[in-house]
């Protein structure tokens, strides 16, 4: 006979990975929070920052991500953030 301190059942748990179509975003905001540099030219010039990349890594994004992306002039992460988030109403 099992007693119940000795039985102990396991609970497996699943975290779905991030959407695929978010992935150069992500990376886009990975690299501009570790790397001051990166994150000013994101902010000033964000069309160098996207066709220089991070450490030699390009960013994959879709057309509409780009043109959004470009287009966006702020003075922090948080206002870059926040401008894409109302312009792709996500």
């Amino acid at each position: 006979m099992i007693s119940t301190f000795m039985y102990q059942p396991q609970i497996r748990m699943g975290v779905k990975p991030a959407p695929k179509s978010n992935d150069g975003l992500s990376r886009i905001f990975a690299a501009a929070i570790v790397n001051r540099q990166f994150c000013q030219m994101l902010l000033h010039d964000p069309h160098t920052a996207l066709q220089k990349g991070y450490l030699g890594e390009t960013f994959s994004l879709s057309k509409e991500d780009l043109d959004v992306i470009v287009s966006i002039r702020a003075e922090s992460l948080s206002d870059f953030a926040r401008q894409y988030r109302d312009l792709t109403n996500q």
